[in-house]
C-alpha cells in the first residue's frame, strides 16, 4: 500500500524519509512542491495528487507535511488516517509532533515506522501495543535497550487493539465528551449557520478482558459518525448501542458530527461597532461582550480575532479586560480575554489608523470568537449507561456516573 514517507517542513524541506519497499528518489516530490507553490496556504494543499506513476497523498499537521506514496490506487480515506495516526503516535511518545522533535528522536521514529507498517501495510498502530515493543524515551533509556527482548503479549492476543495480561489494583474508566462548534452569527444575533463536532475521549484502566456496552438516552441527535475499531459497527446499526473491548489506556471511543442550527444554543453575545470615516484617515471600534442568561456556565479561554483591512496601519485601544495584540504584517487584531465575568462585561474600544491616501474600506471586518465552556455537552447528548462484562466481572451496580455537562466516570 505505502511504498515511502516523507516528512517536510513547512519551508519545503525534506528532514525524513522511510521506505518499506525500493528506495524512490526524493524528485517525486516535486509534484507535491508544485501544488504547494500554487495553493499559498498549507491548508489548502489537496491532500491527493496524481503522477505519471504514483499517487502523492499527504495531510498537514503541525506545520509538518506527511507525504506518503503510493504505487497503486488505494482508499485515499484510508492513508490519510493511518498518516494521521503516525502524527497522533509521535505526539503520544514526545509530547508534541515537530520537526525539532523527530530530529531529536530520529532513532525511535524509524523503529515506529517499521513497526507500524509491515511491507507497506498498517501492522501495529495502537499505542497501548507499541509501547510494549519500543519504549517511550525517558532519562534512562538508551540504544541498546530501545527493543523489548520478547514479542509483546499484545501481539499475540485475539484482540489487536489491546494488550494481554493487564492488572489494575483499582479498575477504572473515564469518559470525556467533547464537543466544538462551528457557527456564523449576523449582527443582530441570530444563527445563520452552526454545526458541532464531537468526540468521545476514553481513559480505561480495567484488568482482563472487559467488554463494555455504552447506551445514550439520545443517540439518534448523533450523525456522520467514525468509531475506533474496537465498536462493534452492527449492534450500532441495529440498537445504537456502543458495544466494544476497549484498548488499555487513553483512545478516542468516537466522533461525530451535529449539523442542525435548532440544537446550538450559542453561549454569548457580542455588540460591535467598526467604521471607517471618509474625511479621516481613521476608524472606530467598540466590541462588548457578555454571557446569556440561558447557558448557566462559566466562559473560560474567551479570545476575539479581527482580520482588518490591509489599510489600516495602527490600532490604539484599550481594553477594559485582557490585553490585545496587532501585527502589522498580518493586520490581525486578537484580544485575548480570559475568563468571561458577568458583573462586568469586557470592552475593547478605541480608534484605527489608516494609511493616508488610501480610499476607506468598503466592508467592515467580521469577527471570530473563540470560546471554552467546561463540563457542560452544547449538543445535548447525554449517556444513559454503561455496562461491563468479563472473565472477573458481572454487571455491576452502584456505579457512580457524572453525566453533567458531557463528562461522566465509572470506578468498580
Amino acid at each position: 500500500m505505502i511504498h515511502s514517507l516523507f516528512l517536510i517542513n513547512n519551508t519545503g524541506d525534506i528532514f525524513l524519509e522511510k521506505h518499506w519497499k525500493s528506495v524512490i528518489g526524493r524528485s517525486v516530490c516535486d509534484y507535491f512542491f508544485e501544488a504547494k507553490d500554487k495553493a499559498g496556504d498549507p491548508e489548502n494543499v489537496p491532500p491527493v495528487l496524481q503522477t505519471p506513476h504514483h499517487y502523492l497523498i499527504s495531510i498537514y499537521r503541525g506545520k509538518l507535511f506527511l507525504l506518503s506514496v503510493i504505487q497503486s490506487e488505494v482508499s485515499p480515506l484510508f492513508v490519510i488516517e493511518f498518516l494521521h495516526r503516525v502524527a497522533d503516535t509521535i505526539q503520544d511518545y514526545f509530547g508534541e509532533c515537530s520537526e525539532n522533535v523527530i530530529k531529536e528522536n530520529l532513532v525511535i521514529v524509524y523503529e515506529l515506522l517499521e513497526e507500524m507498517l509491515d511491507n507497506g501495510f498498517p501492522l501495529a498502530t495502537e499505542s497501548n501495543v507499541l509501547k510494549e515493543m519500543i519504549r517511550p524515551p525517558n532519562i534512562l533509556r538508551s540504544v541498546v535497550n530501545t527493543l523489548t527482548d520478547t514479542l509483546p503479549t499484545g501481539q499475540l492476543s485475539n484482540v489487536p487493539w489491546r494488550r494481554a495480561g493487564v492488572k489494575y489494583t483499582n479498575n477504572e474508566a473515564y469518559f470525556d465528551v467533547i464537543e466544538e462548534i462551528d457557527a456564523i452569527i449576523d449582527k443582530s444575533g441570530t444563527t445563520v449557520f452552526a454545526e458541532i463536532q464531537g468526540a468521545i475521549e476514553a481513559c480505561v484502566r480495567l484488568t482482563g478482558i472487559p467488554d463494555l456496552t455504552l447506551s445514550f438516552m439520545n443517540p439518534r441527535l448523533l450523525d456522520d459518525v467514525s468509531f475506533h475499531p474496537c465498536v462493534r459497527f452492527k449492534r450500532w446499526e441495529a440498537e445504537r448501542v456502543l458495544s466494544f473491548i476497549p484498548p488499555d489506556g487513553n483512545f478516542t471511543l468516537m466522533t461525530y458530527h451535529i449539523s442542525s442550527q435548532n440544537l446550538v444554543a450559542i453561549p454569548v453575545y457580542v455588540k460591535q461597532n467598526i467604521s471607517f470615516f471618509d474625511t479621516a484617515s481613521c476608524g472606530r471600534l467598540d466590541i462588548t461582550i457578555g454571557p446569556k442568561q440561558t447557558m448557566g456556565k462559566m466562559v473560560e479561554g474567551l479570545s476575539v480575532t479581527i482580520p482588518m483591512p490591509k489599510s489600516v496601519h495602527s490600532a490604539n485601544l484599550t481594553a477594559t479586560q485582557g490585553s490585545y495584540t496587532f501585527d502589522l504584517a498580518t493586520k490581525v487584531l486578537v484580544w485575548d480575554i480570559g475568563k468571561l465575568n458577568p458583573q462586568k462585561l469586557p470592552n475593547l474600544k478605541g480608534s484605527l489608523s489608516i494609511q493616508s491616501g488610501v480610499p476607506k474600506p468598503e466592508e467592515n471586518p467580521s469577527l471570530s470568537i473563540g470560546l471554552k465552556v467546561q463540563q457542560l455537552a452544547i449538543s445535548g447528548i447525554k449517556v444513559n449507561r454503561l455496562d461491563m462484562y468479563g472473565e472477573k466481572y458481572k454487571p455491576f451496580k452502584g456505579v457512580k456516573y457524572v453525566t453533567k455537562a458531557g463528562k461522566f466516570q465509572v470506578r468498580t
